[in-house]
């Protein structure tokens, strides 16, 4: 499936699928780096989702829909 397609928690429960058969290891090398590279991806979907969503939240925040001190970004 291609990454744009992917929900936020599709993407998340497939790169845990990757980083598990990494490491467990015995893959031939050639399939550890394809799924290594397929792993970068959708960690990069995972993070420009999240960033997305945060932007969505300060953007409802100082519009005054939710506020402030109901919210935690983490930072």
């Amino acid at each position: 499936m291609e990454l744009e397609e992917l929900s936020f928690e599709q993407a998340l429960a497939e790169l845990e699928h990757v980083i598990s058969q990494l490491e467990q290891g015995g893959i031939p090398l050639e399939e550890a780096l394809a799924l290594y590279a397929r792993g970068q991806a959708l960690l990069a979907c995972c993070q420009q989702r999240l960033e997305t969503a945060q932007l969505r939240v300060r953007e409802l925040t100082s519009s005054g829909s939710v506020p402030a001190d109901d919210i935690q970004t983490g930072e």
